[in-house]
């Protein structure tokens, strides 16, 4: 990852003894071909009729998410229509997520990399931010202040991009997964800690929340990444196994509900006190993502929204906070 892109960071110290605090994020976008190529013609979003089966656990909970939209969903009635009435009733926040491919104006050349949007010329991603922007304030009626790039790609030109447009909360560091295969960011040795940044630290990054976990010390990311290199040894499996690293991410897209408590639990040792906790849309219907393919798969998908919320807001003694709140905690910190 550019250093660029966080070059300028200034970390948030948060008290000991402050209560966990959960954001939910919902990359919210059209359905696609995950294993395809990027493609400008699948712009369907079918899946958002089903969005309740996710907010009515939300509204149980007392949870407020937040759905980053993209430039389909908010383009089409079908996409948005049941999040305006979410939005109006103040059950969720709404922010922006930018699938370049299908946002105009599309002038690049469709490909894997420029899917990352950090990586088109900055004025090219400045006016496909810029239109995703006036669609979302032309359908909720105000702006969104949040960003999560599509793909999680940001790049050297998006902060200051950002700052122009009014976006001061980004959602996109994804520690600790590395896209640098497909020409996209490095997050190796991103923190799951909120910290500032940009030229005057007027941004928030609230990353999504993971981390390598194991008794490997200092050696965790390293020794993930040697065994990658050597799949068919499964020499990862055989370390998760023996305990020396895991590589995990906070979310129930992949990542089991022990896995995901026991990356709670080691983040929270480490003194993170802010969890992001994020999942797609398209996988509250069976068959859209590889992630839940059943019908039994997502009846198990959506049960393990209750029983992480269970131990988060019981075990854990944690609470329900959304990206502007969290970024008003963090303004009260006095750390900017």
């Amino acid at each position: 990852m550019p250093k660029t892109v966080f070059g300028n960071k200034l970390q948030i110290r948060f008290p000991e003894d402050a209560r966990p605090q959960l954001v939910v994020v919902i990359d919210t976008e059209e359905e696609f071909d995950w294993s395809a190529n990027p493609d400008p013609n699948a712009t369907a979003v079918s899946a958002m009729a089903y969005i309740s089966r996710a907010q009515e656990i939300f509204d149980e909970y007392g949870v407020v998410p937040c759905y980053v939209v993209d430039y389909p969903v908010v383009s089409k009635e079908q996409g948005y229509a049941e999040l305006v009435e979410i939005a109006q009733q103040q059950r969720c926040e709404i922010g922006a997520h930018l699938h370049p491919w299908v946002t105009e104006p599309v002038s690049e050349t469709i490909s894997t990399r420029n899917s990352f949007p950090g990586n088109l010329p900055p004025e090219l991603e400045r006016d496909k931010l810029i239109n995703l922007i006036n669609k979302i304030e032309s359908v909720f009626g105000h702006k969104p202040k949040a960003y999560k790039a599509g793909r999680y790609g940001l790049g050297p030109n998006t902060a200051s991009i950002l700052s122009q447009l009014g976006i001061h909360i980004d959602l996109s560091s994804c520690p600790p997964m590395n896209y640098s295969g497909e020409d996209g960011p490095n997050y190796t040795h991103s923190q799951s800690q909120p910290f500032w940044f940009g030229d005057n630290h007027e941004l928030l990054e609230i990353p999504c929340s993971g981390a390598f976990i194991g008794w490997g010390g200092g050696y965790k990311a390293a020794i993930h990444q040697f065994a990658e290199r050597f799949p068919k040894l499964r020499l990862n499996g055989i370390a998760s196994r023996l305990g020396i690293v895991d590589r995990l991410r906070l979310s129930p897209e992949g990542y089991t509900i022990d896995e995901q408590i026991k990356l709670t639990n080691a983040l929270h040792a480490d003194g993170v006190r802010i969890f992001n906790w994020s999942f797609h849309s398209t996988s509250v219907v069976a068959g859209m993502t590889g992630y839940v393919k059943t019908e039994q798969e997502l009846t198990q998908f959506l049960d393990s929204f209750r029983r992480y919320f269970d131990y988060f807001f019981g075990e854990l003694n944690g609470v329900a906070a959304t990206p502007t709140e969290v970024y008003r905690y963090c303004l009260e910190q006095g750390n900017q």
